[in-house]
């Protein structure tokens, strides 16, 4: 672009930039999404400055950039953020207290001994019967019922003193 160019495309962006913000503004409803919307155009003006023809159609030219600019940015604003006046109060899901239980559960398991854990397994994770649990373990159905009291009772003994063991903050040191 030339010198004279420059300084005629320059005069314009004075003289004309407010208008074109208030329109912007009507159209988006918001000062800042106004204000980029604006710089879009001014800069798709300037890359089309020598190609116009008549200097007295350029402020129709603009206006006419700024709207389509527009309505092609709100076509593809579908899967942006928007701002909103107050933040949606949706909590999350912790899943570290879930963690911290399923951790608990398998550290009292394992504290078990090898038969009453592959009972406790099969009959509560498997949801096998005692009489399923009996034929795949191979021993008789008292044993497996006796196996699963004793194994419930010592669970429920190890999970109460788990509970009751002082847990460490972050920067607590034993």
């Amino acid at each position: 672009m030339d010198a004279g160019a420059e300084e005629a495309f320059r005069q314009f962006v004075l003289s004309r930039s407010p208008g074109l913000r208030r329109l912007a503004v009507l159209l988006t409803g918001d000062y800042g999404h106004a204000e980029d919307l604006v710089q879009v155009a001014l800069t798709k003006l300037y890359f089309a400055w020598n190609r116009l023809e008549a200097q007295e159609a350029v402020d129709a030219y603009a206006r006419r950039i700024l709207v389509n600019t527009h309505l092609n940015q709100r076509r593809r604003r579908w899967w942006r953020e928007r701002a909103t006046p107050t933040i949606p109060d949706a909590g999350v899901a912790d899943a570290a207290d879930e963690t911290a239980e399923r951790d608990r559960v398998l550290r009292a398991l394992a504290a078990l001994p090898a038969r009453q854990r592959a009972v406790m397994v099969l009959r509560f994770y498997d949801d096998k019967s005692e009489a399923d649990v009996a034929r795949i373990l191979q021993i008789p159905l008292g044993t497996v019922k006796s196996s699963s009291a004793r194994a419930l009772a010592r669970l429920e003994g190890l999970l109460a003193a788990q509970a009751e063991e002082p847990r460490l903050g972050v920067g607590d040191q034993r």
